[in-house]
Formats: C-alpha cells, structure tokens, sequence
C-alpha cells in the first residue's frame, strides 16, 4: 500500500516508537490520527508533524473512549486506511516479592492495554477498512501491532508483560486469516532493546549492561529504525500474518 492520501491511525503516539512511526507515516503522504493517554503529548505530536495529523486523548484500556475516538477520526478523516498499535503499559511485578505476592489488579492492568485495548483498537480499525474500496490488487488496509522479544524472553519481573506480548503474536494469525476476505494484512513487529521511554529512566550502568546482550550493532535501537520498518510492512503487501523481530539479535538473561 502506498500511504500518499492514506489515513494512518497510531496508539502510543505521543513519544517514542508510535510518535516515530506517525511521523514517517506523514512523510509518506499520510494523515494520522495519533492517539495516546497523554493527550498533551498527542496533540504536541500531531502539530509538530502536521499534513492534517490530529491528536486524540485516549486510554486504549477504555473501550468507550476508543469507540469515541473512532467516531472522531470518522468525521476528521472519514475513512481508514493503516493502524498500528504502539500503546503499551510496561509496568514490572515480580509473582512474589519480599513475601507478598503481585495484586492480581497489577497483572489485569498490563493485560487490559496491551492485549485487550489493542484487539479493541483493531476491530474498530478493521470495521472501517473493511469498507473501503479495494486497490488493484483487492488491499484495502494494514494492521501492525507491537509486541516484544519479551514474549519469548521475558524477564524476572516480566510475567504480565510477556504475557500480554505473547498474546498479541497468538492471536495474529487468526485475525489475519479472518481479515484476509477483506483484503487486511496483520502483521506483529517484536522491538528488542531500544531507546524510549520505557528504558529511558534506567541508571547509565544497567543501560550499558543491557547493550552488553546486543550482538551488532551494540547499542539500543532508535525508534526511528522501528518506523523505518513500518513503512515497509505498508508497502511489502506480501508480508502478511507473522512477527517480526528487530533486536540486534539481542538475547535476554
């Protein structure tokens, strides 16, 4: 798919890998709908990249607001086309730490934004994708979610987010096999170690001992490195229903 003229809808886009990604995208010709918790930052975002990018202050975790927003981007933008689901809830918690075990509120957090707000953002994507007039080749959109090298090498500390990524990568398969009808390709990018906000608040010594698990280039990934891969996830209309790993060839202990 060529992005000129396409409407690109993108979570976690206020900062990092989403604002990255919706910033290539407009560069391609897109308009984006950047969606994330911090409104101020979304909305930052969109007029720093401009070409009729709008900000939108949703949590992803909330079902009404992501119906919302999508009546929104309906009247804005009136269709469609690309969306990536870069939002994500980090937060650690080790099963049992210093005799008490992790609240299980803790755990269903991570899980209601990562898996359950980012299936809720694709149906509502796909809904309108669906309704849209097939290119050349029967395409009528793109659907990419992040997961995390963290679904196959997750952590101490990690279980809620690991499990929340590697429930992303199972469910690929079959809503891309339910999407391709439509003409709907669903493919997972899985980012190793890179330079956000997630790791941003490390001490300079634990940041350097993770570049220590990198094999080349030994430094941490730049987000605009996962934009990079977007765009050409848009454009390779033949990489459809898998994940794809971009770490360095990173390898957790």
């Amino acid at each position: 798919m060529d992005l000129h003229d396409r409407v690109a809808v993108v979570t976690g886009a206020g900062s990092g890998m989403g604002r990255s990604t919706a910033q290539a995208f407009a560069q391609g010709g897109a308009r984006v709908a950047l969606l994330d918790l911090d409104g101020a930052s979304a909305d930052a975002a969109a007029e720093a990249i401009g070409n009729g990018a709008v900000g939108f202050d949703v949590n992803i975790a909330d079902t009404v607001a992501v119906e919302k927003a999508f009546a929104r981007i309906d009247e804005i933008f009136g269709r469609v086309d690309v969306c990536v689901n870069a939002a994500g809830n980090p937060a650690p918690g080790k099963i049992i730490s210093r005799g008490v075990a992790l609240p299980l509120d803790r755990f269903s957090d991570v899980i209601k934004v990562n898996l359950i707000g980012t299936f809720d953002v694709m149906r509502h994507a796909a809904m309108r994708m669906a309704g849209n007039e097939p290119d050349g080749e029967g395409e009528r959109g793109v659907i990419i979610n992040v997961a995390s090298g963290a679904a196959w090498q997750g952590q101490s500390g990690q279980a809620a987010y690991a499990a929340s990524k590697a429930g992303i990568i199972g469910m690929t398969l079959p809503v891309a096999r339910d999407l391709a009808p439509f003409g709907i390709r669903v493919v997972d990018v899985a980012p190793g170690l890179f330079d956000t906000k997630m790791l941003a608040g490390l001490p300079e010594e634990a940041r350097e001992g993770l570049k220590s698990m990198l094999l080349n280039p030994k430094r941490l990934g730049r987000p605009e490195e996962i934009a990079d891969l977007m765009c050409h996830i848009v454009s390779n209309r033949y990489l459809n229903a898998t994940t794809i790993s971009i770490d360095a060839g990173s390898r957790m202990v």
